[in-house]
């Protein structure tokens, strides 16, 4: 773990536009959370605020708020400081285009100078930004862009060495970008390893890496030709190290997408055995993109299962602007519509999907 962390989350908590900061506060072992800030809901448990169920979780309205109530930070010498492990400022959102919004400038100013590392996941890196570079080296801090791809020495091109993997692939891709594809890979990797099937992520975004995935890529942030061979060495390296019995792939946006198309690269390098499909019934058109209907969960699945070749085996459902009776009821329909299992995991778990990985396994 590095350290305590306070998330920034203005104005976009439990919203698409804050899946980063939900994820952080849904699970992480790369921090310890212990404050979100987004004045639009402070003072209530953050966990409340997106599931239901509180977790301890604080949602301040400022910095200044979280840094003078956290019970893991304390105020010395006029700096705040984590009384143990390194503090971290981490930036929560993920808006379209991955740039810093012009009113989030002075908190992220103002954490450098509480002396705070500044985590961002955004394609706009603040290392490089004149002012917090400076701010960072007066105050002893750093900043970490995540996104920042490596040097061409260091990729990987596609070889096929994917196919000495023996543990099967199942890819978690979905009908839309910010439909919960990680959340629910991440749920069914614990649930996997709880069961006794070990099981390894491969995470593939930025999110993944400030949860601390093990085995990952910044998929959106490489250059095309190496997209697939990153894939298959990131797989090829969990396989190696792991030994696990089922590898599980965290899609990015979706096929049809007209901004985050993705998924094709995963089942191409990825060779998967398997797909887990994300819906969010009801949703009309795609993420950001109001004049864009999404296509037809027919159209989907014919899609997917022709390009990989292999199979949907299960339904997972985002139950957004969705009541848990409907969710119910969407569940129903749909297992007998599609004969496949079907849950919501943060409703319901992950008990169906382990029942068919297992029967992928032949337990």
């Amino acid at each position: 773990m590095d350290g305590n962390a306070i998330v920034y989350c203005e104005g976009a908590f439990g919203t698409p536009n804050g899946k980063t900061a939900n994820g952080l506060v849904r699970y992480t072992a790369r921090y310890q959370v212990c404050g979100v800030i987004d004045s639009t809901c402070a003072g209530e448990d953050a966990g409340e605020r997106l599931e239901g169920r509180a977790n301890g979780i604080p949602i301040y309205a400022s910095l200044r708020e979280a840094l003078g109530r956290s019970p893991l930070l304390q105020h010395r010498d006029g700096q705040y400081r984590n009384t143990s492990l390194p503090g971290y400022f981490v930036i929560g959102l993920a808006p379209d285009g991955g740039q810093l919004p012009a009113s989030a400038r002075a908190t992220v100013r103002e954490a450098i100078e509480a002396g705070l590392n500044v985590d961002s996941g955004l394609h706009q890196f603040l290392g490089e930004d004149p002012e917090f570079a400076s701010l960072a080296t007066r105050h002893g801090v750093t900043i970490r862009d995540v996104r920042r791809p490596p040097d061409r020495s260091q990729l990987h091109f596609f070889t096929g060495r994917i196919d000495q993997v023996t543990a099967p692939r199942i890819a978690v891709l979905g009908t839309d970008s910010a439909i919960g594809k990680r959340t629910t890979t991440v749920r069914l990797n614990q649930a996997l390893n709880d069961a006794g099937i070990r099981s390894e992520m491969i995470g593939t975004g930025q999110t993944s890496w400030l949860q601390g995935v093990r085995y990952g890529i910044l998929l959106d942030s490489l250059i095309n030709d190496f997209v697939t061979g990153e894939i298959e060495n990131a797989i090829c390296q969990a396989f190696d190290n792991e030994h696990p019995e089922v590898i599980l792939l965290e899609g990015q946006g979706s096929l049809a997408h007209p901004a985050y198309p993705g998924g094709f690269e995963l089942i191409a390098a990825g060779r998967v055995d398997g797909i887990i499909l994300q819906i969010a019934p009801a949703r009309t058109c795609y993420d950001g993109f109001e004049n864009y209907p999404m296509g037809s969960l027919d159209r989907e699945i014919q899609l997917l299962e022709l390009l990989a070749q292999r199979p949907v085996i299960a339904l997972t459902i985002n139950h957004e602007r969705m009541t848990p009776a409907e969710v119910q009821r969407t569940i129903e329909e749909l297992e007998a519509r599609y004969a496949r299992p079907v849950t919501d995991v943060l409703l319901n778990g992950c008990g169906k999907l382990v029942e068919a990985v297992g029967r992928m396994l032949g337990r």
